[in-house]
């Protein structure tokens, strides 16, 4: 009788809510679960309680009270996130996610689990799935490394440039802030070295040489303390240093200079219950010297396609970007950059496998863009056999003359 009084309590009183007003919110950076499909059979059960958990209207007033009592008794926020990284990764704003790990964030634990969200000092957030990746991965590095290859071989076999670039895991670039403790430190450090130097074995594009210089003039990390993607400047360091692998020299006459700034939220205090704004400077990119070509961030759940009259420092030749959201979060950038560009997201669901490869086909360049977090887990949807296969029959079909 009780359970049936607490039950009731549970389901009636968020539906009474609705009735006057109170609607459930995203705050955790991510989209409400939708309701499970009826034609999934078990699944449906499954699925159906991570569905009622977020239509909770009360949920986010009860982790504020939760964190309330925390910080008043420990001295510190309450743990919202032991349940490990099983998310699809903080979206910047709005955009493209990191694919979750096919293993749903399982793996060996500590006595405290990974964390979404690893807090260090300074106010400085990470993402936990920077460690996890590299403790857990789904699969290992040289299985990814290979199905790359595989997809390299592919598009350089019927006459198009492959260009690989990885972005730098925060905790990579701006490790100084990170705790003396935390789930994961010893293996993420043990495994970052022989990380980076198979990926630069295999041939990737390294843009962390270009983020270190930009940090030393600036004085500062390329890497906001509240955010897991770079800043602008990191937009910057990658759009030239993919644009000089495509074209060796091509940014020889560029310029760029702050014109101002912009405030966004920040992508990890919402995995926390939190909300956190995140300040960037705003850049002007002038690859001629004079006339400025900076675009506009924007999504890349479909085909985002720049065509502009191409300028001396820019790169002409059509190339497809097929990356995350670091591709996202550098947009703007890399509209200056290359005058006939299209940028997709390769975890998306508005963009069928079809769609995808057909921008394979109708590019000469493919820019392929993966955080090292992402490789380091295996966490690339694209490596699969039905995708690998499809882009082998179609681009040997229309092969560049």
């Amino acid at each position: 009788m009780v359970a049936l009084v607490c039950a009731v309590m549970f389901f009636a009183t968020p539906t009474l809510m609705w009735v006057f007003g109170a609607r459930p919110a995203e705050i955790e950076n991510r989209r409400l679960t939708g309701f499970p499909s009826l034609a999934g059979g078990w699944a449906f059960f499954t699925a159906l309680p991570s569905w009622g958990t977020d239509r909770l209207t009360f949920r986010g007033w009860a982790i504020q009270a939760a964190d309330g009592v925390s910080e008043a008794i420990f001295g510190e926020s309450a743990p919202h996130d032991q349940s490990g990284t099983n998310n699809g990764g903080p979206l910047p704003g709005t955009g493209a996610s990191t694919p979750a790990p096919a293993n749903g964030g399982s793996g060996p634990l500590d006595q405290a689990g990974y964390r979404q969200v690893v807090e260090g000092g300074d106010g400085w957030l990470y993402y936990g799935l920077d460690a996890e990746a590299k403790c857990a991965p789904a699969q290992p590095l040289s299985d990814t490394l290979a199905k790359i290859k595989e997809l390299r071989d592919i598009v350089a076999g019927s006459g198009r440039k492959f260009v690989w670039v990885v972005p730098p895991d925060k905790s990579t670039m701006a490790p100084q802030f990170l705790p003396s403790s935390y789930p994961g430190k010893e293996c993420r450090q043990a495994a970052e070295g022989p990380t980076w130097a198979r990926l630069d074995s295999a041939g990737i594009v390294d843009v962390r040489a270009g983020l270190w210089e930009a940090a030393r003039q600036l004085g500062r990390p390329v890497y906001p303390p509240n955010d897991t993607h770079w800043t602008d400047e990191g937009g910057l360091v990658m759009a030239a240093t993919v644009a000089n692998a495509v074209q060796p020299g091509v940014t020889q006459t560029w310029q760029f200079k702050p014109i101002g700034s912009y405030t966004v939220s920040a992508d990890l205090p919402p995995l926390l219950g939190k909300h956190g704004d995140k300040t960037e400077i705003l850049y002007d990119l002038r690859p001629d010297g004079v006339t400025d070509r900076a675009g506009k961030l924007t999504e890349i759940d479909t085909p985002v396609v720049t065509n502009t009259p191409p300028l001396s420092g820019m790169v002409g030749t059509k190339t497809l970007v097929y990356g995350d959201s670091f591709t996202m979060a550098s947009s703007r950038y890399l509209q200056g950059a290359f005058s006939d560009l299209t940028m997709l997201a390769f975890s998306t669901n508005k963009t069928s496998q079809a769609q995808a490869v057909q921008e394979f086909v109708d590019s000469d360049v493919v820019v392929l863009e993966t955080v090292e977090r992402s490789v380091s887990g295996g966490y690339l949807p694209f490596l699969d056999d039905s995708m690998l296969n499809a882009l082998r029959a179609q681009l040997s079909a229309h092969p560049l003359k």
